[in-house]
């Protein structure tokens, strides 16, 4: 697979995101939204940072159990239920993602809900991946 991040200097400069990536593979996973639920099916942290991580460490191992990396993904939602919550959380959002993720980001968007399926969860991830 080749992927190429595209931020054109006529944008603002992004944080934590791509304005565009172009992926090439022969093999596209789409991957459902992961919230925080532990493995017995129970959403696991009292905390927006807690959840995000548990969701963004769900997202990733069904990319890999698919075969991909975190570096093939190409387009990654954020559905958070409180926009405010998650920009004062930014910055430790945003230290989680390196941890687990790396720095290839894909390109992304985070959108306001009023509720999650779970109705403890705070945050849900989906994901668009192309692996070669």
């Amino acid at each position: 697979m080749t992927v190429q991040r595209v931020n054109p200097p006529e944008l603002s400069p992004p944080t934590g995101f791509s304005h565009a990536v172009v992926a090439a593979g022969s093999r596209v996973v789409f991957l459902a939204g992961q919230t925080a639920l532990d493995q017995d099916g129970k959403v696991a942290g009292d905390t927006l940072p807690e959840q995000f991580t548990r969701a963004l460490t769900n997202l990733l191992a069904a990319l890999r159990a698919a075969g991909g990396t975190p570096a093939d993904l190409t387009r990654v939602t954020v559905y958070a239920t409180d926009i405010a919550a998650y920009r004062a959380h930014a910055p430790e959002l945003g230290r989680s993602w390196r941890e687990l993720a790396g720095r290839d980001y894909p390109a992304m968007a985070v959108v306001q809900v009023v509720r999650l399926w779970d109705e403890e969860a705070m945050v849900e991830l989906d994901g668009l991946a192309v692996l070669a």
